[in-house]
């Protein structure tokens, strides 16, 4: 089964906002605050299953600022995904969401 081609959400949405993070393979300690109920886990969900981005997910370990331990997470995308959308299109739509 082939594999779909991704889609890029509207721009001004908190998808478009994860994807545009994403994209410009920056860190995301300084983006805004996600609004609502939403959950950046639910955001890179609905990335991956409705607009076929192959995002990846690592976990580790970590330290909460009160000593617990839990886990952190890191959302990327491969760097030939970010090269293929930016030719077809990312660019354009990157300028759109800033």
């Amino acid at each position: 089964m082939p594999r779909k081609s991704p889609i890029f959400p509207g721009p001004r949405t908190a998808r478009g906002a994860v994807l545009a993070v994403l994209l410009s393979n920056t860190d995301q300690a300084g983006a805004e605050p996600l609004r609502g109920r939403v959950t950046l886990a639910a955001i890179v969900r609905a990335l991956k299953r409705k607009y076929h981005w192959p995002i990846e997910t690592t976990s580790f370990p970590s330290n909460a600022i009160d000593g617990r331990a839990t886990w952190a997470t890191v959302y990327s995308l491969p760097e030939d995904v970010i090269a293929a959308a930016l030719d077809k299109g990312g660019s354009d739509w990157l300028r759109s969401a800033s």
